[in-house]
């Protein structure tokens, strides 16, 4: 079967396909290859049928075989004990298609995506070994860091390999970048908060929930419901502080770069659109709450005529964030 990097792109997300297709060349290029590494990371780190000593040992082996230590096929032999469930199983067992492929690249650009994927990686065993112990703010923003502030990295040093203008404000951009993605994540975080308590983890910190006398386990206790959606906005406060990071960063990308620009505009508009329906929203506890497709189709239109403009991307992100929601699409997780 022949190896299609966008459309096994395209199967793994279709938001972030749509960013990254949009992007120049070796900067998509590159950007999908990225995401594809560090999704067979996730599935390592994120099935729900391995144990976790079982995934430590897969994450470093896999971190062995991007270091050039180890045959990508030795991946696809530990896995081949079960048959692939999703388009993230599918990506781990296409490692050395993926692997052959950035393997094309040039040098620089392997180079940068090696690094921030293998220390992602790294990150994620590091979590997986300590277990679901977040007593405080810091640590979930040490998980968050791993798994998306790094990817901000990654993001960033391929945009200064394509652009002397960004390379030139590296400085500006790099820690906006790790807050980006720890925006991104903590979005994620809310999205996908029963979700991920009934596989036996809440990235809630501790700290959040013993402020309204709350254990976590209660979060999704409906006894609990008050002091629950008090914990749910000190997390979308949290998101908010982490976007209006994400936004100077788009800001400080110049108007000509349109192209990279929405790359990193419709992930951050998306973000806050959810982020927008989900305050104070108890369906976040019931199951996953989605923004409509013609909210998404909106964004893209609007953004695409008119994202080059930072004060029409600030207006609009404040009537994202303030617009009154329409009812909310309520996704419930499974039993």
């Amino acid at each position: 079967m022949t190896f299609n990097q966008y459309a096994l792109l395209r199967a793994t997300s279709r938001t972030f396909a749509l960013s990254i297709e949009r992007l120049p060349g070796p900067v998509r290029e590159s950007l999908c290859l990225a995401y594809l590494i560090l999704r067979v990371s996730d599935f390592l780190e994120d099935n729900d049928y391995m144990p976790p000593e079982r995934k430590v040992a897969l994450l470093a082996l896999w971190d062995r075989i991007l270091a050039g230590a180890a045959p990508a096929e030795a991946l696809v032999a530990a896995l081949a004990d079960r048959e692939p469930e999703d388009a993230d199983a599918q990506a781990a067992r296409q490692a050395p298609a993926i692997l052959a492929a950035l393997h094309r690249l040039p040098p620089a650009l392997q180079n940068h995506i090696l690094v921030h994927c293998r220390n992602s990686t790294q990150g994620m065993a590091r979590w997986v070994s300590r277990g679901p112990d977040i007593p405080q703010e810091g640590d979930m923003d040490d998980y968050m860091h791993e798994v998306a502030g790094r990817v901000g990295y990654l993001v960033t040093e391929v945009f200064a390999w394509y652009s002397g203008f960004v390379r030139s404000k590296l400085g500006v951009l790099m820690p906006l970048a790790r807050e980006f993605g720890l925006a991104l994540q903590t979005v994620n975080v809310i999205r996908g908060l029963r979700k991920d308590y009934e596989r036996g983890w809440i990235y809630v910190p501790e700290s959040f929930c013993a402020a309204v006398d709350l254990r976590r386990t209660d979060l999704f206790d409906p006894a609990y419901q008050l002091q629950a959606l008090q914990v749910l906005d000190m997390l979308t406060d949290k998101a908010e502080r982490h976007l209006r990071s994400a936004l100077a960063y788009v800001k400080a990308l110049p108007q000509w770069l349109h192209a990279l620009r929405l790359a990193c505009i419709w992930p951050l508009l998306f973000a806050v659109r959810t982020l927008a329906i989900s305050r104070h929203n108890v369906s976040v506890l019931m199951g996953e709450v989605k923004m409509t497709r013609e909210e998404v189709t909106a964004i893209v239109r609007d953004s695409t005529l008119f994202g080059w403009s930072n004060r029409w991307l600030d207006d609009y992100y404040r009537r994202l964030h303030d617009t009154a929601p329409a009812p909310a699409r309520l996704v419930r997780a499974s039993k």
